[in-house]
């Protein structure tokens, strides 16, 4: 930041119409852009000893100056969303891991936690990762999934009213029944979450931690709205896919969008847009090992900073890119893509 240049004590500004204008006129730097880079080798594993020499920044293509880097863990903000619409059986499954995710903070982390299938719920607010959050956790046991089946769509369980020879009393024809689709809003819950996130101290890393099996329908939010809003507030999106999104054919499947049937392949991008991770897991064993892995992955990354030119009209205000490299061969670099910057104030 440039140094702040005060008056001495009993000392007055001089009279004019130059000197009151000069009073006024405020130069304000709106932006100074973090980026939290995780970097690993082909095995996969976090690689640290990294100075800031190893790293170039561009913005847009061009070079920038790093004026911060530092590899010291950071204290986090994490807002835990918890999908309840997925199948009963997998939201049992997670249910028993509760002890494993509670051991994944530290301390001086603060968690919050939400859940959401076809409306969102802030089930508790920002606090320490202590009993408080296990207390939570254990009521949470309770929550129930969806059935495991087709719809009951005729029969006794339909609902329907009594029928003779497939046709309803009173009705001439026989009707055509089709489900009723369930609102999964994942959309409406990260942004749930990262609104509320925002308001959290800046010295924290802002984390929005999914576990989901990854449907979207119904959400009031568009993908496009929420991502700006994250990518503007410096906040992170690490998931963990549970189900059948889990599946090693899974990522074929969802490349294929049906028309108003929601989309299922957000939270990879999600996860990609903003420097975080999307992890498949499947038993509850490797759930329970991610916890502790991404949690200590998203507290020890690599911070840096730099303060790029700030836009002087509205109309230069737009999507920024940003790539950063390494300078060593043979290394995988995850930051997020890019920033919206903020216009800068003048008075």
């Amino acid at each position: 930041m440039p140094p702040v240049k005060t008056l001495p004590p009993g000392s007055s500004t001089k009279q004019g119409p130059s000197a009151q204008e000069e009073l006024y006129r405020l130069k304000v730097v709106t932006n100074f852009v973090e980026i939290p880079v995780t970097v690993k080798n082909r095995d996969g594993r976090f690689v640290d000893g990294l100075l800031s020499t190893d790293f170039t920044v561009k913005e847009n293509g061009e070079p920038q100056k790093l004026s911060f880097f530092t590899a010291d863990p950071m204290a986090l903000s994490v807002a835990i969303v918890l999908d309840t619409g997925m199948s009963d059986s997998d939201l049992q499954k997670i249910n028993q891991t509760f002890s494993a995710l509670v051991g994944a903070f530290a301390p001086y982390d603060e968690v919050a936690i939400y859940t959401y299938s076809s409306t969102v719920a802030e089930v508790s607010d920002f606090a320490g990762a202590t009993k408080r959050l296990t207390a939570v956790l254990n009521q949470m046991k309770m929550e129930r999934g969806n059935y495991d089946g087709p719809p009951q769509l005729g029969g006794p369980l339909g609902g329907n009213g009594p029928i003779i020879n497939g046709v309803p009393v009173g009705s001439p024809t026989e009707p055509v029944y089709t489900p009723i689709k369930e609102s999964h809003v994942l959309n409406d819950a990260i942004l749930q979450a990262a609104i509320d996130l925002r308001k959290r101290d800046r010295v924290r890393r802002k984390i929005i931690f999914v576990i989901s099996d990854g449907r979207e329908y119904g959400s009031k939010a568009s993908y496009s709205d929420v991502k700006r809003v994250l990518l503007s507030n410096e906040i992170q999106v690490q998931a963990i896919s549970v189900g059948n999104s889990a599946l090693p054919v899974y990522d074929k499947l969802e490349k294929f969008h049906l028309p108003r049937q929601g989309y299922d392949d957000l939270l990879p991008k999600y996860a990609s847009a903003t420097g975080g991770a999307e992890h498949r897991e499947l038993t509850r064993s490797s759930i329970e090992e991610m916890y502790g892995q991404v949690m200590s992955e998203a507290r020890t990354q690599y911070t840096l900073g730099y303060i790029p030119t700030r836009p002087k009209t509205p109309t230069a205000v737009s999507f920024r890119d940003i790539e950063v490299v390494v300078h060593r061969p043979g290394l995988k670099v995850i930051a997020k893509q890019g920033y919206y910057p903020v216009i800068a104030a003048t008075k």
